[in-house]
């Protein structure tokens, strides 16, 4: 899932907005899909895929905006552009591994925590004043995490901290987009997250490569291409439409996430998967509601 902050342009076009944000959604099951077929069936070491990711990503940038590349680097806050991509990459690792391991609906409904841990992050270091009925909610979400994850319950394993640790990471990273929203153009930011990256996966990758073949190149193409688009199409629909109108239709990922990983993997989640993300989605909704309603109030 992804909840990037675009702001910028003028916010006019709600049905766009939310059509881009459930195409993304799309885009990102099916290279989760990808990455846990290359995963757990090939049997490519993650670092691989990671690297696919993300060089894929870096030139498919490149293809569609050849005009853009002299200026792609141009920001007024280089290091903290460099932080934000850095932990964009340390949460993609994470998630790539959790899909891997375990069904792709178990882990999109726990990574559905990420808006949450954002909340506690943004009071901790943007010192964001956080009412007690966001607080409520964020209670209230963890709740159904640990309905998914059933600490106690012997169905716990090391792997749930996979997406936990993606959404801790990928919260962080929304506390610094947040903080360097106006330093650069949103395509920078998607560059700066590409070229970071495809720099760092690139040194590492050779202890780990696994020569591909026709098809293990496709995929890790595919990695790359759908990673990159659904990260356009988010930007896109923020700039269409509000976040507290779009953001709650990337609740749908566990939809496409259970449909797929029956398809192609015969994985099913049990009932408890869909009791905990409920509330989870039912949390960040209303989180996003809290938030629209003190925004207006500044406004007012």
């Amino acid at each position: 899932m992804s909840n990037d902050t675009a702001p910028a342009a003028e916010k006019h076009a709600p049905i766009q907005g939310i059509a881009l944000i459930c195409f993304a959604v799309v885009c990102f099951i099916i290279m989760n899909t990808m990455v846990r077929y290359l995963g757990k069936v090939e049997g490519y070491p993650v670092p691989e895929i990671v690297w696919g990711r993300y060089v894929f990503h870096l030139i498919l940038i490149m293809v569609l905006f050849p005009r853009r590349i002299g200026t792609l680097l141009v920001s007024e806050r280089k290091a903290l552009q460099i932080l934000r991509s850095t932990l964009v990459l340390l949460a993609t690792v994470c998630m790539f591994f959790a899909v891997r391991e375990m069904p792709l609906a178990d882990a999109v409904a726990i990574a559905f925590v990420a808006p949450l841990f954002a909340v506690g992050l943004s009071a901790l270091i943007l010192g964001e004043q956080v009412g007690w009925r966001r607080w409520a909610a964020v209670g209230v979400g963890f709740f159904g995490m640990l309905i998914i994850v059933r600490p106690g319950a012997g169905t716990l394993q090391w792997a749930v901290l996979l997406p936990i640790g993606m959404a801790f990471l990928y919260a962080l990273y929304q506390v610094v987009t947040r903080m360097i929203r106006a330093a650069a153009d949103p395509l920078n930011a998607l560059f700066y997250t590409a070229l970071v990256g495809a720099v760092a996966c690139t040194a590492i990758v050779p202890f780990f490569w696994k020569t591909p073949d026709l098809m293990g190149w496709l995929l890790l193409i595919g990695t790359g291409f759908f990673g990159g688009i659904g990260h356009y199409a988010v930007i896109l629909a923020y700039e269409r439409a509000e976040v507290s109108l779009v953001a709650p239709f990337a609740y749908t990922e566990l939809f496409w996430a259970t449909l797929a990983g029956w398809m192609i993997f015969g994985d099913l989640p049990d009932v408890w998967v869909y009791v905990g993300a409920a509330i989870i989605a039912a949390a960040g909704i209303y989180v996003l509601h809290r938030e629209r309603v003190r925004a207006q109030s500044r406004i007012a």
